[in-house]
């Protein structure tokens, strides 16, 4: 089974509610597919830091130090290490391998260099491993700033933004095997009656650099691996025994009893809306237990029915479109990650 159901509905407005929620955790295939012979992974660092003068700004109660400096180097590893533990955690790879070395030896920090086939070759037989994801560039801007409010107390904010360059090797390959552009910004924020306490909680930049980069890193690895979303799903209750039996046999996550009442409903309702309604539960019901192609069906009789009861601007046609859209999205995704699973 591709995907896990955890959470149970919460019912909007309690007995009169006509709509519950549920939240979903979804299994979604790596965006990038390596060839089914890759076992192990090796991940290394390719990328030059940046000198300790660029890319940071330092404000003290309103003037700037000009002798601000942070360290990036060893946020390249902590990017590494964290990229390669997040895919290590998924174990989709038989191993994954983090290189001890930083592979370049330029200074030319700024640049996006690609390894080498004869650097991919070397890498993979010096290790024993099948692939290589690789940190091409890493840059950081880093800003600092710490205040005094009048109520007799000091604030202090770190905001970190990084971007970067990931790619995918192949030994024998002339070109890598993808390209990734990541590029986000980390906030740290804290509080205290004055400075020397302040600088206990609020990290030091080179701490807030080297936490902003093991984010980047994990937040790269769905790139490479699959990986699970949290997502919101809903079905319609209604006032009749059989609604609330459904409801009740959703709410327990057993969906085979679910879906069985909202079929009876579908088939022996009168009206329009009772039945989009059904068939929308039911493409819930379908997909809680990964019958993709089942649900998207489902979806569809319910959009339909929307359309013609409320028009194609109606709240419910619309949001019965976006589901129809996520269904599509995640037929097309469980063909891809039994793919990469060999199925």
């Amino acid at each position: 089974m591709r995907v896990a159901y955890c959470l149970l509905s919460v019912c909007l407005l309690a007995s009169c509610s006509s709509v519950n929620y549920v939240g979903i955790e979804t299994y979604n295939p790596a965006e990038i597919t390596f060839p089914g012979n890759v076992g192990k992974i090796l991940v290394v660092n390719n990328a030059i830091p940046q000198p300790d003068d660029v890319g940071c700004e330092f404000m003290l109660f309103g003037e700037k130090v000009d002798t601000c400096r942070v360290k990036a180097d060893s946020a390249l590893f902590y990017a590494c290490n964290g990229l390669g533990k997040a895919m290590a955690d998924i174990s989709f790879f038989k191993d994954v391998l983090l290189y001890h070395d930083a592979v370049r030896t330029d200074d030319v920090y700024y640049e996006d260099k690609k390894l080498t086939p004869d650097q991919v070759k070397a890498l993979c037989e010096e290790t024993g491993t099948d692939a290589v994801v690789s940190v091409d560039r890493m840059l950081f801007e880093s800003k600092k700033n710490i205040v005094a409010y009048p109520e007799g107390y000091v604030g202090g904010e770190i905001q970190v933004k990084i971007s970067g360059v990931v790619r995918g090797y192949l030994p024998g390959r002339p070109n890598p095997l993808a390209t990734v552009y990541v590029a986000d910004s980390v906030f740290f924020n804290e509080e205290a009656p004055n400075q020397i306490i302040l600088d206990r909680f609020l990290p030091s930049s080179e701490n807030a650099l080297r936490a902003s980069a093991e984010y980047i890193g994990m937040k790269t690895s769905p790139n490479f691996v699959p990986h699970w979303n949290s997502e919101t799903r809903w079905f319609y209750t209604g006032m009749g025994s059989r609604w609330k039996e459904a409801s009740a046999y959703a709410q327990s996550e057993k969906w085979d009893k679910a879906v069985e009442h909202w079929k009876h409903l579908y088939e022996n309702s009168g009206s329009w809306k009772s039945k989009a309604k059904a068939a929308s539960n039911i493409a819930l019901g379908c997909e809680m237990k990964t019958e993709l192609e089942e649900a998207y069906e489902w979806a569809n009789k319910s959009g339909e029915l929307f359309k013609k009861g409320e028009g194609e601007d109606g709240k419910n046609a619309k949001l019965l479109q976006l589901y129809i859209e996520v269904l599509r999205n995640r037929v097309r995704s469980d063909k891809k990650l039994n793919m990469q699973f060999g199925e």
